[in-house]
């Protein structure tokens, strides 16, 4: 056996040459399908050796025309700012690697203009399905993928033209906001209501989290003022400003609060500490998201931590069986005390 040149790419019929079995039987021995033509899987291992050794990498454009199959897979992300988005995306990768796939990852800052032009330029490089993970306009990213002959998926946030793999945000809203109101219970002796403070009130989730909010309320026979609703955005410095200019009110009260992510919970801390000694304790308080150095804070906070595992075996179990069903599988999230 002798070297390839390196002045050109190695090719299956230079594998042939090398290992003295006919081009077909290489590529078999590389697509994985070498069972099938009876070769010894010591032969398909030295092929695959020598492969290694002289650096070939497999020639995707032919291989998707022969296939009319990339092997790779897409992903829309909003944010890499917390935990629960990057977890979502380590968990996908490690799933589509595993099934041979390769995985393409993108954030577009929750800009639906830079949500369309990732799925144009995932949809150029012939993905074999797009992701929309926390996506505004998921809708609108299916309606690409249909026009480009590919399969789509909604995680996190739903849409109706594609299958959409969410937490249970109402059910998990609800159980949290019951939490909370019995920590004012216990501190106050009687239920009082709540803050609401982060999220955006145009989203699916932020729109069930509020329906939970207002539905757990509702059984403990306790009304919320409007005042206390504060879909304000994700941002910290939204979060911040919108706890301060509430506090403000000579007539709103601060009996406990409802933080609609870890994002927003870093302005609302940063609020609370502003006004509080660190002798003073913090209102009753619980966040839908989940970050383990909350712990650290040494307080009484109850989070809910959505099943990102399941979300994403929920999800490749649609890319799986090719399913293309505009439905909706919802995960139940986990409760977390920190």
């Amino acid at each position: 056996m002798t070297d390839i040149k390196k002045n050109r790419k190695t090719t299956i019929y230079d594998l042939a040459q090398l290992t003295g079995i006919s081009a077909s039987a290489v590529s078999a021995i590389l697509n994985g399908s070498w069972k099938k033509r009876r070769i010894s899987p010591g032969r398909a291992e030295q092929v695959m050796r020598i492969a290694e050794q002289q650096g070939y990498t497999v020639n995707r454009q032919a291989s998707l025309l022969r296939s009319r199959k990339s092997g790779v897979i897409g992903m829309i992300v909003p944010k890499y700012d917390n935990r629960y988005f990057g977890a979502i995306v380590e968990k996908f990768e490690a799933m589509a690697r595993a099934r041979g796939l390769f995985p393409f990852v993108t954030c577009t800052s929750r800009d639906p203009d830079l949500e369309l032009e990732a799925a144009r330029n995932m949809l150029s490089w012939q993905v074999d399905w797009v992701i929309a993970t926390g996506a505004t306009q998921p809708d609108k990213i299916t309606q690409l993928c249909v026009q480009a002959g590919v399969r789509s998926l909604n995680l996190d946030l739903p849409g109706t033209l594609a299958p959409s793999v969410i937490s249970d945000n109402y059910a998990g809203a609800k159980a949290l906001t019951s939490r909370i109101l019995d920590n004012v219970m216990r501190h106050k002796g009687s239920a009082l209501p709540l803050v609401f403070i982060g999220g955006r009130g145009s989203d699916y989730n932020t729109r069930e989290r509020l329906r939970g909010f207002l539905d757990a309320h509702s059984d403990y026979r306790v009304a919320v003022p409007d005042a206390c609703l504060l879909p304000c955005g994700y941002a910290s410095e939204k979060a911040e400003t919108a706890l301060a200019d509430f506090c403000s009110g000579p007539e709103n009260q601060l009996n406990g609060l409802f933080v609609n992510s870890t994002i927003s919970l870093e302005g609302v801390l940063r609020e609370l500490s502003r006004n509080r000694t660190t002798a003073q304790p913090l209102p009753p308080l619980g966040c839908f998201d989940w970050d383990p150095f909350v712990t650290l804070l040494n307080r009484n906070i109850d989070m809910v931590k959505q099943d990102v595992p399941k979300m994403l075996e929920a999800a490749f179990t649609l890319i799986d069986m090719d399913n293309t069903t505009p439905e909706i599988v919802q995960i139940p999230p986990l409760h977390v005390k920190a």
